[in-house]
């Protein structure tokens, strides 16, 4: 057992918040001996789970006139050269400005746009010891906690437990969670500061740095940012397609070769090879006439159809659509000879062509 005739704790870091001596077990204290309390520090003297006398900076001689309580506590007859044990637990009074929390697992919560998610947090918070005799009862009395590594988690772990249930009760969406961290910071320093005062500590600040979401959900984000910031699909894919054809046609060799290599590249996976050429057709020669536009939007239907792109109900109504509109361009006769071949190559039914050609010659 520890023979304490100097007591002390010097902390040279300045980042011990509690420091026990003797750190384990309890320590022998001859009345008359020394205790150097510096600045920003007190000194509690703590026995059998109670903390029962506190001494602020300066040297102090250990007598019954400083610590009267633990003399009368233990009563020993053996006057000034009997020893007691006792232990002193040193308390740093400075403010803690850079104090980390975070959540240690993903919490799950339900978002609005993307269902379940998991998110974690982290941040920094400052804090301030008090009350030193509170602080030292509660902490190193209930909690048993004496060293700074162990109070900084006790801590973290009451402020994550806190900020999961404010999630909880005001999260919507994650896509607004950055315009709230001012928010969420002011209503954890209000739901803590009462938590932290029966600790005898202040809750000086609190800081949300980032909540993050998991990798899978960061891809759905951005490729909803990305849909957002191309527009017009149909015009953006008719963009791409005349651009990656004009670069084919650059290369060395590009003529047909090229264009066909452009061709396969952007069709490749997607079956848009028809459409793509469709549309670069519409964007390159806006002077095409009606009946040869309806010629190739039948056939890209047709062949968007036969891939399984397009259901019956959807292929049959476009086309029926696209019917409609053909009564624009070409003279009748030509439309009626552009139609005779679409029914021969299949994309229309012999009753199809019969109904239109009916149409076309009543407006003769």
């Amino acid at each position: 057992m520890a023979l304490l005739e100097v007591i002390e704790f010097l902390d040279e870091t300045g980042t011990h918040i509690i420091h026990r001596i003797p750190e384990h077990g309890s320590g022998e204290i001859r009345l008359g001996s020394q205790c150097t309390v510096r600045e920003s520090q007190v000194a509690v003297f703590f026995r059998d789970g109670k903390a029962l006398d506190v001494l602020g900076p300066g040297r102090h001689t250990l007598t019954t006139a400083n610590i009267p309580l633990l003399v009368n506590l233990i009563k020993l007859p053996f006057g000034s050269k009997s020893p007691f044990r006792a232990e002193v637990v040193f308390v740093n009074m400075r403010e803690f400005v850079d104090m980390k929390w975070g959540t240690p697992q993903p919490i799950p919560y339900r978002d609005k746009d993307f269902g379940i998610v998991r998110l974690r947090g982290h941040g920094t918070y400052a804090m301030q010891v008090s009350d030193p005799q509170l602080f030292v009862n509660k902490i190193a009395g209930t909690q048993g906690i004496y060293t700074t590594d162990h109070l900084e988690g006790y801590l973290r772990s009451m402020l994550v437990a806190r900020l999961a249930d404010l999630l909880g009760e005001n999260l919507t969406s994650v896509l607004d969670l950055a315009g709230q961290y001012d928010e969420l910071s002011a209503a954890i320093r209000v739901k803590m500061a009462d938590d932290f005062a029966a600790l005898g500590i202040a809750l000086k600040a609190f800081y949300i740095t980032a909540i993050t979401v998991p990798e899978d959900v960061e891809k759905a984000i951005d490729e909803r940012a990305s849909m957002g910031a191309i527009g017009d699909m149909d015009a953006y894919l008719r963009f791409k397609a005349a651009r990656a054809l004009g670069d084919a046609a650059a290369q060395p060799g590009g003529g047909a070769g090229g264009l066909t290599g452009a061709g396969l590249g952007l069709g490749a996976g997607v079956g848009l090879g028809g459409v793509l050429a469709g549309t670069v057709a519409q964007a390159t020669q806006p002077q095409a006439s009606a009946g040869s536009t309806t010629d190739a939007i039948l056939r890209q239907l047709e062949n968007l159809h036969a891939q399984g792109i397009l259901s019956d109900e959807e292929y049959a109504a476009k086309k029926r659509e696209v019917m409609a509109r053909s009564g624009q361009g070409p003279s009748i006769p030509e439309q009626i000879k552009q139609l005779a071949e679409l029914r021969d190559q299949g994309i229309l039914t012999e009753e199809e062509f019969q109904a239109k050609k009916q149409d076309l010659l009543g407006r003769l």
